[in-house]
């Protein structure tokens, strides 16, 4: 018989259109729930696979970036093939409405993932209130000042926090739809200090391995690693299949599932929904399986966007500890906070700890890093926003005004997933279409690393590009040449990559361009220096078009020597590899 939560689960994703279906996954046949929900969304996966790929340039080749098409007979082909993008326009007028910095800037934000409290007009708007009346209690910004206090002590003992504190708390767990009543939240200061503090305080002692199914490497990542392992935890990780990074299902199963019937809990399984850098997806029965054999859960939500957890059910789930983090404004001003979930029910269980990176949210004060004027600057300079002013705004609205939270709830998940899917399929389709002239044999310019066009993968893309020779451009310099072209891209590493054994050819050659383009002798057999582009809700067709028609100048052949020589006439000196 199936789990009655796993058919429950695959109805709230279906209904909301969930990117990451339960039923989806390769798991063991007998937990795969066969309903007449999951034939539905197989069609439709189907569909917009078999749509993407007959309508996105066929047969078509770009050997020159001269030849691309335009803007505009690009975008009319993009909604020949997704006419209902035009149902995401909402997101196009919020975007103009309130978010006014990323077209007046003509800057592209491609290189963080994650949710904005604020909108930009929100933030002027109070700032230009606060100079008018500076006892103005209705002001959006926030600071955060450090506590020293352990994990375990703030969850059981640290209270509500200040009323902006409790305000913000409450909002964001109405936001991701988490009960208090269920679940004890504390600030931290980033994500990386969320896992270090679960790291620092998780029974290691008891429940000896921690397993996590990561792709890429990750600051946060590591520090839980190298604090868990201090700890005498025993590391464990789940590989993926080259080349498209699946999960290698067999190898984590193995590591999952227990072989005997114990009732001591084996260990942390850190678990993410989907990559923040390939956008590979991963089945939430993952999560089931590790519970079912006396793992406790981490999901790590930070790679989710905006409305995603709607689909998660997590009264279904129910994670023991869950990660997220939220930035100011998009585009504009990325600082924020990271917020650490832990199930009421497992709190008795955490072992003292030291606490370093938990912090309390206050009201800003003198800050003036989005005004735009330098008379703005000299008036918010003598400014002091007083904090019981703004405990009073609060006190009278009951909550705490999140705009960029408030559009993303009006907007609801099948814009935002929809909107989000047609742009990302189109750009992995559009890059693939780049292909060096004057080669005997079809030579692509981009590697993709993870799901081509696929209905299911998430907004995120991991690539390199290589020159006509066949050598790998060095992923910082793609970066820092985007970078001159207003285009923000982030790199990173993918690591625990499995090939099987008709691959050693071609990972070969892999890691021969990738060893040339770090200018290094010695190459690692599981890990690929990679760029990496990410697209928010508020990202548009031009910009992922502008990130296309980027990549194409790579085609020319002396791109990258023309550039450097741009750069030492304009600045006089040489560019930085």
């Amino acid at each position: 018989m199936h789990s009655p939560r796993l058919k429950a689960a695959t109805q709230v994703c279906f209904q909301g259109c969930c990117p990451n279906p339960i039923a989806k996954g390769p798991l063991p046949e007998a937990e795969q729930p066969i309903t007449k929900t999951s034939s539905t969304l197989a069609v439709c996966r189907h569909n917009f696979a078999a749509t993407t790929a007959s309508s996105l340039f066929p047969a078509t080749n770009f050997t020159n970036h001269e030849s691309i098409p335009s803007l505009q007979e690009s975008f009319g082909q993009f909604i020949k093939a997704y006419p209902k993008y035009s149902d995401t326009a909402p997101v196009d007028q919020i975007r103009a409405r309130e978010y006014g910095h990323l077209e007046l800037s003509n800057h592209v934000s491609l290189d963080y993932i994650g949710v904005g409290l604020f909108s930009q007009s929100q933030v002027m708007s109070r700032y230009r209130s606060a100079i008018s009346s500076p006892s103005s209690s209705d002001f959006p910004l926030f600071g955060i000042s450090f506590k020293s206090v352990s994990l375990k002590s703030q969850l059981l003992h640290g209270g509500e926090g200040s009323e902006l504190e409790s305000a913000i708390k409450k909002r964001i767990m109405e936001f991701l739809n988490i009960s208090q009543n269920d679940y004890a939240m504390v600030f931290t200061v980033n994500r990386s200090a969320a896992f270090k503090l679960v790291a620092e305080s998780y029974p290691y002692q008891s429940s000896r391995k921690l397993l996590t199914v990561y792709d890429h490497e990750s600051e946060a990542l590591s520090s839980m690693i190298s604090t868990s392992g201090k700890r005498g935890a025993r590391f464990m990780a789940a590989e993926f299949k080259w080349p498209r990074l699946r999960i290698h299902s067999a190898k984590l199963r193995k590591m999952v599932v227990r072989k005997k019937k114990k009732k001591k809990q084996r260990g942390l399984f850190v678990f993410p929904l989907q990559s923040r850098m390939t956008g590979a997806s991963y089945s939430y029965q993952w999560m089931t399986l590790a519970q079912e054999h006396g793992w406790h859960v981490l999901l790590d939500a930070c790679a989710l966007g905006p409305k995603d957890m709607d689909s998660f059910g997590l009264s279904l789930f129910s994670p023991d500890f869950l990660i997220c983090s939220f930035y100011k404004v998009f585009g504009e001003d990325p600082t924020g906070f990271g917020c650490l979930f832990v199930k009421k029910s497992v709190v008795p269980m955490l072992e003292a700890s030291a606490g370093a990176g938990i912090v309390s949210i206050t009201a800003a004060k003198n800050d003036s890093s989005s005004c735009t004027t330098d008379t703005e600057l000299e008036q918010m300079a003598k400014l002091d926003i007083n904090e019981e002013a703004v405990k009073e705004g609060i006190a009278e609205k009951g909550n705490m005004e999140c705009r960029c939270l408030d559009h993303v709830d009006s907007l609801g998940l099948t814009v935002i997933s929809s909107r989000r899917r047609y742009l990302i399929n189109w750009v992995v389709t559009a890059v693939t279409k780049l292909q060096h002239p004057n080669r005997l044999d079809s030579f692509p310019l981009v590697t993709i690393y993870g799901p081509r066009g696929k209905f299911d993968r998430a907004p995120a893309l991991a690539f390199n590009i290589c020159d006509w020779k066949g050598e790998m451009v060095e992923p910082a310099l793609v970066q820092k040449l985007a970078d001159r072209n207003h285009i923000s891209l982030s790199n990173g590493m993918l690591h625990h990559i499995w090939y099987a054994e008709k691959g050693d050819e071609e990972k070969q050659k892999l890691f021969e361009r990738s060893c040339r383009a770090k200018k290094r002798g010695g190459n690692d057999d599981h890990k690929i220096n990679v760029v990496t582009a990410a697209l928010t809700y508020l990202a548009n067709f031009e910009d992922v078009y502008r990130l296309w028609a980027f990549i194409a100048q790579f085609l020319d052949a002396d791109f990258v020597e023309k550039e450097r020589w741009r750069y030492t006439a304009l600045n006089q000196k040489t560019i930085e590899v």
